[in-house]
């Protein structure tokens, strides 16, 4: 008995292709509010290994507004944004309180301490030095003087020669100077050079003088030793608040001198404490 014949076999059924769909067409929506990623899935759902570089960044994220200064505000930085905002702020509080305190205990913008000195135009008419006429009653022809006047200084300076009774030319020279110093108080200065003279000037003596203005200082060269040749130099410089006053005698001797009996140290030291004093007194009006 014969088999009767068998159908050929079906090849197994393919599932239902689905169309491609178009690189150009939009995406579809999906209930996720955040970024996609290319396979459809949101980014925040894809696991991330340790080690491993994280999710691409979303460059159409709202960036923060650009602020001038670079600080922050304070809502749209978080904690950081805040705490960069209150170091700037405690910055500027700082700074203030520093101003004023600068203000209270008088910085360099503090008032001049000039005590009603005025620095007058001519100094050789002005100031005092007649305990020097007993011993040179000759007056100088021709004295030399001029004045600064500015914002931060007043200035008025004198010289003159000092002449003996027949004398052709000057046997002495004496030169003044006031200073009125209206911005920076010359304290620090003056005693750095007038104190310690003598370690920049060899051969000088420096002594304190006391019941002259705030500050003063005698300074002193010698070597004339009563004889016909050497010389002598002294100063007297005062600080009486922001004011100074110096005046320095000086002589030389020669054997072609005419004066060849000159005032001792200690008789030209009286004649320039007395006279400083008496000075001031004048110039304080």
């Amino acid at each position: 008995m014969s088999t009767p014949p068998q159908p050929p076999p079906q090849p197994p059924q393919q599932p239902e292709r689905q169309p491609e769909q178009s690189s150009d067409a939009p995406a579809q929506p999906t209930a996720y509010p955040y970024p996609q990623s290319p396979g459809g899935q949101p980014f925040y759902a894809q696991p991330t290994l340790v080690g491993q570089p994280g999710p691409p960044a979303n460059p159409y994220l709202q960036q923060p507004p650009y602020v001038p200064g670079g600080v922050p505000p304070a809502g749209g930085a978080g904690g950081a944004g805040r705490a960069v905002l209150w170091a700037v702020v405690g910055a500027l509080v700082a700074s203030a309180a520093w101003a004023a305190g600068v203000f209270l205990i008088g910085g360099r913008g503090a008032d001049a301490e000039l005590s009603g000195y005025t620095a007058p135009s001519n100094l050789c008419t002005s100031a005092d030095y007649s305990t020097f006429q007993d011993e040179y009653p000759e007056a100088d022809d021709d004295p030399v003087h001029n004045e600064l006047e500015h914002e931060a200084l007043d200035e008025s300076y004198c010289s003159l020669g000092l002449k003996k009774t027949g004398s052709t030319y000057s046997d002495a020279y004496l030169s003044l100077e006031l200073g009125l110093h209206k911005k920076t108080d010359p304290a620090p200065e003056f005693t750095a050079r007038w104190k310690n003279y003598g370690s920049s000037h060899t051969d000088y003596d420096v002594d304190t003088v006391t019941g002259i203005g705030d500050e003063a200082y005698l300074i002193s060269q010698d070597s004339t030793d009563s004889s016909d040749s050497g010389s002598m130099d002294v100063t007297i410089a005062v600080r009486d608040g922001w004011v100074t006053y110096t005046m320095n005698f000086n002589i030389y001797l020669t054997s072609y001198d005419e004066d060849q009996d000159p005032p001792t140290l200690a008789e030209v030291t009286d004649w320039l404490k007395k006279d400083a004093e008496a000075s001031l007194e004048e110039l304080k009006g």
